[in-house]
């Protein structure tokens, strides 16, 4: 993936999140080998919902379960996504974080 712009990397890695899963801004840059990106993971998935084939970016939340870029999903479509898979919000926080968090580092080490 040397090639490949961060965005892409970045929405390579997203894709890989199983529904009833979410993961964070930062645990993305780490996998990628860039920790202090995060910020930068933020602003691909700002830009996701212009990219085919389709970014599941309402699985990436920051790294305490809050939903920080629900705006970006036109109001509460970021939790309504979410809950149609299973992950429970409450007060724009996701329930169980721990149990429903997804590790790219982890989940896809060799």
């Amino acid at each position: 993936m040397e090639d490949i712009n961060f965005f892409d990397k970045v929405y390579h890695v997203a894709r890989l999140i199983p529904k009833g899963r979410v993961t964070s801004y930062g645990a993305i840059a780490s996998y990628l080998g860039t920790k202090g990106s995060s910020r930068v993971v933020g602003y691909a998935m700002q830009a996701a919902g212009r990219v085919n084939p389709p970014v599941p970016a309402h699985r990436v939340v920051n790294r305490q379960g809050l939903l920080t870029a629900k705006f970006h999903f036109g109001g509460s479509t970021m939790q309504e996504m979410l809950e149609s898979e299973g992950v429970k919000v409450v007060d724009d926080q996701v329930q169980d974080f721990k149990t429903v968090y997804w590790d790219p580092n982890i989940e896809l080490a060799l």
